[in-house]
């Protein structure tokens, strides 16, 4: 496959990718997750707060020229 060819199949996965990352309707599950674990006592209050964070964070625009940072692991992960 030429190297043109791999790098536009990089950038559709890139996008692809991008699109579900900022997805409402994951970001929304994702929150909901978290807010049922939160209830059974599975993750603290810390936990649930970050994950909100995140997942304001995966609502907004991503800046220019910048590649979108990857969700942060908690340190037990």
């Amino acid at each position: 496959m030429p190297l043109s060819k791999v790098v536009q199949l990089g950038a559709v996965l890139r996008d692809h990718a991008e699109q579900q990352l900022r997805d409402p309707a994951s970001v929304r599950r994702q929150l909901e997750q978290a807010e049922q674990a939160h209830a059974a006592d599975q993750i603290s209050d810390e936990e649930l707060t970050r994950v909100q964070a995140q997942a304001i964070e995966r609502l907004l625009p991503a800046p220019a020229n910048t590649a979108p940072r990857p969700p942060a692991h908690s340190k037990g992960s």
